[in-house]
């Protein structure tokens, strides 16, 4: 009777080992892509575009916008950075609210804190701050020197509107802008919209 109850007691640990191991299996197997949940605690290191874990260029959207597996956001692959696309801020907010990359609507201006994720440091500067420029293996298209809008503005005095600089100039990465004048706009989609005045 002893060995009948070991014998039984045997076979169902032998049984939970072998169905654990294959459910461990099948999870590390599983169809479909896998991102890692985005957390603005973790550090995604990109050193060159074949080799970036950070940055996926979405096909499926007709590799018109980025995934930032690092924070979860949505960018557009290409935002409009040359001086014949640059717009004053209530235009830049219109821009991204008409906008239809990869056959999606829902794109938004990005908060200041958004819009510095982008960027790595590179050094700093004992007057001006953190210097900054995006990250060595990132897949976006910005052309030239320019400032881009966010929708987070001055609480002393919001007729001016805080702004990435890039590559960083004197100052550091976030700059200032006052709301009629001209910038570029980098749109954004996510799934907690930041704040938007208009």
């Amino acid at each position: 009777m002893k060995q009948r109850v070991l014998l039984t007691a045997t076979l169902v640990i032998l049984g939970t080992l072998a169905l654990t191991a294959m459910l461990a299996q099948a999870q590390t197997i599983s169809n479909g892509p896998y991102y890692a949940t985005p957390s603005w605690d973790q550090k995604l290191q990109c050193d060159a575009l074949a080799t970036c874990p950070r940055f996926v260029v979405l096909a499926n959207w007709s590799n018109g916008a980025v995934l930032d597996r690092e924070t979860g956001l949505v960018w557009e692959q290409s935002p409009a950075s040359n001086p014949n696309n640059n717009f004053n801020w209530l235009g830049a907010q219109n821009h991204c609210r008409r906008l239809g990359t990869g056959n999606r609507i829902g794109w938004r201006l990005p908060t200041a804190q958004e819009l510095s994720s982008l960027v790595e440091v590179t050094g700093t500067d004992p007057f001006f701050g953190p210097q900054t420029t995006l990250p060595a293996g990132h897949p976006f298209t910005v052309q030239g020197s320019v400032l881009f809008w966010s929708t987070t503005t001055d609480a002393g005095n919001t007729d001016f509107v805080f702004t990435l600089n890039l590559p960083a100039g004197i100052g550091g990465p976030l700059g200032q802008s006052k709301n009629s004048s001209a910038s570029g706009v980098w749109c954004v989609r996510s799934s907690a919209p930041g704040s938007d005045p208009q």
